[in-house]
């Protein structure tokens, strides 16, 4: 019989078990102290972006005019003491040093004055950002003038049915008369999303087929966030005359009820500083 030989086996398991947990912790651990960049959505043109560390996540820095802080709430550790620093341009700065922040301004001066702090390259849209007493506020208004591009209106025909068959939309606005809802109710889940499904909120599904006809394509929909008392509209481009875009904010205002319904007003351009309106 053949010599026999023992080995002594030490119990590794554990130490080995215990040794990929700590090696498990570490890649935890540096995965949360990785830097990561954050995505910004709504920087607006001429703004840029700078990454600031915090000492702690208790202190918040502080910038200058200008500048906004914004933590990263979804972050955790280190990570949340990140800061980003949104950058004005220079020509924002400069437009906004002309406004007297406790003036408001009359229509007709806001919007040669909106005008005149308009810093874009292209033609610029003016806009309107109304404080409501309410939420659910909703008003239909046709403006006296265009308010950037021509809308086509098409009133629903047997025409309009055969080419939302093969899913081809060359309209705007799509105005149906009572008589022709049924044969466009199959077409909802593809014209609603797009906004393009009549309805007598809005205007576009009327009784009387002389009045589909009649529809004017500056007619316009106002109404609230759905969670705040805020409504934001188009009146206007910056090419258009003053007067144009002075008859379109009174329409406006009259639709909504005016200082009865209406608590606050501004008036902007694209790219450019808002101000406050005067109420009537």
């Amino acid at each position: 019989m053949g010599k026999t030989k023992t080995a002594f086996v030490s119990d590794m398991g554990k130490d080995d078990k215990k040794s990929s947990e700590e090696l498990y912790r570490q890649k935890v651990e540096k995965r949360k102290i990785k830097k990561e960049s954050l995505n910004i959505a709504g920087l607006k043109g001429g703004q840029r972006v700078k990454m600031v560390e915090a000492a702690s996540t208790e202190e918040t820095p502080v910038f200058e005019e200008g500048k906004v802080a914004i933590t990263d709430e979804k972050a955790q550790g280190p990570e949340r003491a990140k800061r980003v620093e949104r950058v004005r341009s220079r020509k924002y700065q400069e437009a906004k040093a002309k406004i007297d922040h406790e003036k408001f301004y009359k229509i007709k001066d806001a919007v040669s004055f909106v005008k005149e702090m308009s810093y874009s390259k292209f033609d610029g849209t003016m806009e309107l950002h109304i404080v409501v007493k309410k939420v659910g506020v909703s008003a239909q208004v046709t403006l006296p003038h265009s308010a950037g591009r021509e809308k086509k209106v098409e009133v629903a025909s047997e025409a309009t049915v055969e080419k939302l068959k093969t899913g081809k939309i060359d309209f705007d606005v799509l105005v149906a008369t009572t008589e022709m809802m049924p044969k466009l109710v199959p077409f909802a889940k593809f014209l609603g999303p797009k906004g393009l499904m009549p309805n007598p909120k809005n205007g576009t599904l009327v009784t009387d087929p002389k009045k589909a006809n009649s529809f004017s394509a500056g007619t316009i929909t106002l109404k609230t966030e759905k969670e705040a008392p805020l409504i934001h509209t188009v009146v206007g481009k910056n090419s258009q005359k003053d007067e144009e875009i002075v008859e379109n904010t009174e329409a406006i205002l009259n639709a909504l009820g005016g200082s009865k319904q209406v608590v606050k007003i501004y008036m902007k351009s694209t790219m450019s500083p808002s101000i406050k309106l005067q109420l009537n």
